[in-house]
């Protein structure tokens, strides 16, 4: 028992010499530990909503509990299954696409030599990122417009094809909404991946030049293997977000047209509008719940096959 005492004690004593002796970095790391609180943590509060049903003259702590009945909702309604399946198929393309573009832009712009060229061509791709879904929805629909159209007016019409009509057509648009997100969001991605692959040392490049390889195979043996551990956290971290969808591409841009919702109603659009309808903010909740627990069990079971596979390119 003494020896215990004595052992905690010291370990007390060592804990408060490391804290002494970094107490200005942990200084540094205060604010952003606090705002991590506020704003990640102490919201986590609002979970009990998805349990609860709301009775605003009650309050939430004494709005009666309900169960899993928020929850039925997303899987008893008729919808069910068509939007699992969209925000599920979207996303995965979007995850696979991604990283492919992105990754040979990031290889090409690495490519470009003269500075004000190379940043000209990464402002340009970023632009849009910027840009919120409600301009994304209006300049979709300056290009789609059945009447004054571009596509419409002047690429089908001159070329001796009828106008089509995009908003009353559900076949299309699982094609235009990764056109769309790839268009909005490449820039992005680009600008991370050329980071990590200005990262990687000159002196491969020169070894492989010596050699006599190709561009092409020096981006194969050399680029890839070097930025794979970015890939393949990004990708995982995305998996977490798979039943989350991006609610302005699939609200905005198909400009809520109800004949598109076979091919663009998503879980968010449709929690949203349930929402509207019916004013029941503790179904919301729990959409919102299922999806981040999906999310947490997806990362870790990717993640434990990643770490089965390669540990050094696992998150934890």
């Amino acid at each position: 028992m003494v020896l215990n005492t004595e052992a905690k004690r010291n370990g007390f004593a060592a804990f408060g010499r490391k804290v002494i002796k970094n107490r200005y970095l942990l200084l540094m790391m205060l604010p952003g530990t606090i705002y991590l609180l506020v704003n990640n943590y102490l919201p986590m509060f609002g979970t009990v909503i998805a349990f609860k049903s709301i009775d605003y003259s009650k309050g939430i702590l004494h709005s009666p509990w309900v169960g899993f009945t928020n929850f039925k909702f997303l899987f008893k309604t008729s919808d069910a299954w068509t939007i699992t399946r969209n925000t599920i198929l979207y996303n995965a393309l979007f995850i696979t696409i991604t990283p492919v573009i992105a990754v040979t832009f990031a290889i090409l712009l690495n490519e470009v030599r003269n500075r004000f060229a190379a940043r000209y061509y990464q402002s340009v791709m970023f632009l849009p990122y910027f840009l919120s879904a409600v301009v994304v929805g209006y300049l979709g629909y300056s290009m789609l417009s059945t009447e004054f159209g571009f596509i419409n007016t002047h690429v089908l019409e001159p070329l001796g094809f009828d106008a089509v009509a995009w908003y009353s057509e559900p076949k299309y648009w699982p094609f235009i909404l990764p056109i769309v997100y790839i268009w909005k969001n490449i820039g992005y991605s680009t600008v991370i991946y050329l980071a990590a692959v200005i990262g990687i040392d000159n002196e491969y490049y020169e070894a492989a030049l010596m050699d006599g390889a190709s561009k092409w195979r020096q981006a194969i043996s050399i680029t890839l293997p070097q930025i794979r551990p970015i890939i393949i956290i990004l990708m995982l971290l995305a998996v977490g977000h798979i039943l989350n969808a991006d609610f302005g591409l699939f609200y905005q841009v198909p400009l809520d047209a109800g004949v598109l919702y076979p091919t663009t109603n998503v879980i968010d659009t449709y929690v949203y509008r349930a929402l509207i309808t019916l004013g029941d903010i503790g179904m919301s909740s729990a959409a919102g719940l299922y999806q981040s627990a999906v999310g947490f069990v997806l990362v870790l079971g990717v993640n434990l096959i990643v770490r089965k596979i390669n540990k050094e390119n696992a998150l934890f």
